[in-house]
């Protein structure tokens, strides 16, 4: 009996009992979470050789991740290929359940800090040395929440036509300023937000490129930057006093209209520059609708980042 109960136990253990005549066998038994499979990549892609519009496994070799004669890439000599970032799959390979593999999407059994960690371990030098200091990292947010190496068409983000879709699908604020009659030319390709923006932290205010808003915006408006012979002072302050970076409803992304803009610093007291009736208005009798049309107060003070004119103290010339 106890023989017999033996042979039950094995049968539900998973061996198989054969014909007549024959020992008996059981399958192998399952491979250890951390153990590697014999094949690599080649394990994987006999399964994964899916393609479509958002995911191909195969796009991994028209990356550097894929490039063999790089010793420093995943598929390069004595390198571990796909489990090199996924971890050991040997297990998964046998089980075929995404829970025994890092498929770093967010339900992943990895947490999202090991996660990040195994891109940093390669990718923590340069501009990512900042990483840990940067808005992204405190807000939880995952290397691959960004980045889609497994794209057929490549990762969206390295490219500057289509890196602006990939921000602004989480900064909805910025993406309605970009679609306002004066913006930067994000939306048409023509500059990507990285331009101006460290995604992979800064200690910088708002992850900028540069230390300050104004080495930033000097990066193209060099002409902005001096010296001057006359300097006006907000200028020189924070280029943020008058303009807005990423869109506004006026002109050159004004943060007011003028002259209400001026006249946040200037008074206008003595000065016609406020329509205190209907005729100062166009097609009034009074005279001071040159100050309140058109360019308003940079009709006459056209040069309102400074001058180098000797006489140009009053930024008219």
């Amino acid at each position: 009996m106890a023989a017999d109960g033996a042979g039950a136990a094995g049968e539900r253990a998973g061996c198989q009992r054969p014909g007549r005549g024959s020992q008996r066998t059981c399958p192998a038994p399952m491979p250890r979470p951390d153990q590697y499979s014999a094949k690599g990549a080649d394990t994987c892609l006999g399964c994964h050789d899916d393609e479509g519009a958002t995911y191909s496994a195969a796009a991994i070799f028209k990356t550097k991740h894929g490039h063999r004669g790089d010793k420093r890439s995943p598929f390069g000599a004595s390198g571990l290929q796909c489990e090199a970032c996924h971890g050991p799959g040997a297990l998964h390979a046998r089980a075929k359940k995404a829970s025994a593999i890092n498929t770093f999407k967010a339900d992943s059994k990895v947490s999202l800090e090991d996660r990040n960690q195994i891109c940093l371990t390669c990718h923590e030098g340069t501009s990512r040395t900042g990483w840990h200091a940067g808005t992204h990292e405190r807000n939880k947010v995952a290397c691959t929440d960004c980045h889609k190496i497994h794209q057929p068409q490549g990762d969206p983000v390295l490219a500057k036509t289509t890196e602006a879709q990939v921000c602004l699908a989480c900064h909805k604020d910025q993406r309605s300023d970009f679609l306002k009659p004066s913006s930067h030319p994000v939306r048409q390709g023509l500059m990507s937000c990285s331009g101006c923006h460290s995604p992979h932290g800064s200690t910088a205010q708002a992850m900028l490129n540069k230390p300050t808003l104004n080495q930033t915006c000097y990066s193209c408006h060099a002409d902005k930057r001096g010296p001057l012979l006359w300097e006006h002072q907000p200028v020189a302050e924070d280029c943020s006093l008058c303009h807005t970076p990423h869109g506004s409803v006026r002109p050159a992304l004004l943060a007011k209209t003028p002259p209400l803009l001026c006249q946040q610093c200037h008074s206008s007291a003595g000065h016609p520059s406020v329509a205190r009736t209907s005729s100062s208005l166009p097609g009034g009798t009074g005279g001071g609708a040159v100050f309140t049309v058109a360019g308003s107060c940079t009709n006459c003070h056209s040069q309102v980042h400074g001058s180098n004119h000797p006489s140009g103290a009053k930024l008219m010339r």
